[in-house]
């Protein structure tokens, strides 16, 4: 059984609180791992070693800096194959839905290898007589990332690369369901140039979460997760007065109108609702067609290809869909929500219960699901179900179809398809949801933009990655300047009348 470490000074520690976590195979259903779960003293003292290491590092110029970031660029392409296949094999993504979350990651260093322009500040010449103003960003410090086991390397780089690039110490608590791939992101962090103690990796549960959220050196806290502890993170952050943004649950609508490409919009269904078995805040997971005649084509349509899916664990190839689960829990969960659909009404069209996978029948597998005639008082519809299940709500009217979008308690993405200009324009104006999809069914942002949801899904005014990222993990300071000009005349200045 394997013992996992934290990551402290440059170096793999081995956790001293004597509580540990299991981490499985979500394939086989199996223990791989232990993974130590830090103590309250255990946080504290690698929280005071990184705000040491912090003062040289944040005085380092931000050339070199990106020089770092530059380097994790290589190293990360470098080592993309070996990430990918750790990955897969705690949390059970396929190996090319976990390339693809390392490289997500990655896309964010390349864009702080910026730092130098993004860290620039204003300047104003003769903003008085005689005096100039300017204005520059300079770290916060200690600072921390919380994030979620659904994307353990793409979300840590979103968080780490802004917050390192901008000159500041960073805490990782990463998820204990996948705590591997951000302990060999440190290591290469280490291997790019990053001083020791800059990078803290700290596993753990509760207890690590909220030695964060007190300890009084670290001066913002970004994190990924459930809308609840999202809320729990935000109101005590913010409570200890530290910096805070926090992104939550999300029940994301796909509205497709009857003039949309139906071959299209479902191809698009089957990657944005089943893709990564459903585990992505970005997954949609409610299609709302506009009309009977485009439900009914569109089940049509969906039924075929849900049947094809191949679901199987990340060793078998890259013809997978996708793959487990990442706990028994989720699984249990994703099945009791499915069954809540079935009793309260909901038409299951193609149902996934009781899927085994041979040879793995111990796995955390869970089979394709397509609800139809769901309604808005169903809790499948009102959850985020976290899982490979497509639920249809249809709507009779564009208005209706925006509606069910808007009044959604989460507003994290959404979608339309359609072929008119005059319909996206508006839907995309009104819609009261961060980021929206245009016949592209997850509006993930690139790196360079910046990624975050409204309403319940996302706490705080900054979002990740793009330029917001580099105003959260900075803090603006404005110098007024005035030189005296004049003879020294008398060991006193004589100033030159100055109008």
């Amino acid at each position: 059984m394997q013992e996992l470490s934290h990551f402290i000074d440059g170096k793999l520690v081995k956790g001293q609180s004597g509580r540990f976590a299991d981490v499985f195979n979500p394939a086989t259903g199996e223990v791989q791992a232990k993974v130590p779960l830090a103590s309250n003293d255990e946080m504290a003292a690698a929280i005071a070693s990184a705000s040491q290491a912090q003062v040289a590092w944040g005085a380092t110029n931000p050339q070199k800096r990106g020089r770092v970031m530059m380097n994790m660029v290589n190293l990360l392409n470098r080592d993309m194959d070996k990430l990918a296949e750790a990955l897969s094999r705690e949390h059970g993504k396929t190996i090319p839905d976990a390339k693809g979350d390392v490289q997500r990651g990655l896309e964010v260093f390349e864009f702080c290898i910026g730092a130098p322009h993004l860290l620039k500040g204003e300047f104003t010449e003769s903003a008085g007589p005689g005096i100039d103003m300017y204005s520059m960003r300079q770290p916060l410090g200690v600072v921390s990332g919380i994030t979620p086991f659904n994307f353990p390397a793409m979300v840590p780089m979103w968080k780490m690369a802004p917050a390192l690039a901008s000159g500041n110490a960073f805490i990782l608590k990463p998820s204990e369901r996948a705590p591997s791939v951000p302990l060999m992101l440190a290591e290469l962090m280490k291997e790019a140039g990053l001083p020791d103690g800059v990078l803290q990796v700290m596993n753990g549960d509760k207890e690590a979460v909220d030695a964060i959220l007190d300890n009084e050196t670290i001066q913002a806290i970004g994190f990924v997760g459930s809308t609840p502890i999202a809320q729990y993170i935000y109101s005590r952050g913010c409570a200890n007065g530290k910096r805070v943004q926090c992104f939550g649950g999300a029940k994301n609508h796909m509205i497709i109108m009857p003039d949309a490409d139906l071959d299209q919009a479902a191809d698009a269904l089957i990657g944005a609702g089943y893709g990564a078995a459903g585990e992505r805040c970005m997954a949609i997971s409610v299609a709302v067609p506009v009309g009977d005649e485009t439900a009914d084509r569109l089940i049509e349509k969906l039924v075929p290809r849900i049947e094809k899916l191949k679901v199987g664990p990340y060793t078998a190839g890259d013809d997978i869909d996708y793959g487990p689960v990442v706990t028994g829990a989720a699984k249990a969960n994703i099945e009791r929500l499915v069954q809540a659909g079935v009793d309260q009404g909901a038409k299951l069209v193609v149902d996934g219960r009781g899927f085994k996978m041979q040879g793995y029948e111990n796995g955390f597998f869970v089979g394709p699901h397509l609800f139809d005639h769901v309604t808005t008082d169903m809790d499948i519809y009102t959850t985020e179900i976290f899982g490979p299940v497509l639920s249809t709500v249809r709507a009779q009217t564009y208005e209706e179809a925006l509606a069910l979008a808007m009044d959604h308690e989460y507003g994290n993405g959404t979608a339309i398809f359609t072929r008119d200009g005059d319909t996206a324009r508006d839907f995309a104006s009104r819609i009261n949801i961060g980021m929206v999809g245009i016949n592209v069914p997850i509006p993930v942002p690139l790196a360079y933009h910046t990624f975050g949801g409204w309403k319940k899904s996302g706490f705080g005014d900054l979002n990740q990655h793009g330029p917001d990222a580099f105003r959260f993990y900075t803090r603006t300071k404005t110098v007024t300047s005035r030189w005296p000009s004049g003879l020294k005349e008398g060991g006193e200045f004589h100033f030159k009348a100055m109008e």
